[in-house]
């Protein structure tokens, strides 16, 4: 994954995760924070590798979808670019809750 794309799918996580089910986003942090690889997180749930890799692909593609219905990451982009610090700060606090 290109490192540019792959940093959107982090700021969306951080956005959507709570829409994700709790086995998605067990999936997706062992593979993106926690830096495990797709035959590690097999081997955790006792699943095949195709099957972790297919969750992981689907999740992605929610955090896109919901990225493109709801647009949150995209507004708080545009109110970043518009405020001063201070504000922008508390805003996107505001936003995160």
């Amino acid at each position: 994954m290109q490192i540019e794309k792959h940093d959107y799918i982090l700021e969306l996580y951080d956005f959507y995760s709570e829409l994700l089910t709790n086995k998605q986003r067990a999936y997706f942090e062992e593979y993106y924070f926690d830096d495990l690889s797709i035959g590690e997180i097999a081997q955790n749930y006792e699943l095949s590798r195709n099957a972790i890799y297919d969750q992981l692909k689907k999740t992605c593609e929610k955090l896109l979808d919901f990225e493109e219905k709801l647009k949150l990451n995209a507004k708080s982009k545009k109110i970043e670019e518009l405020l001063d610090e201070p504000l922008k700060s508390k805003i996107l606090d505001i936003i995160k809750e």
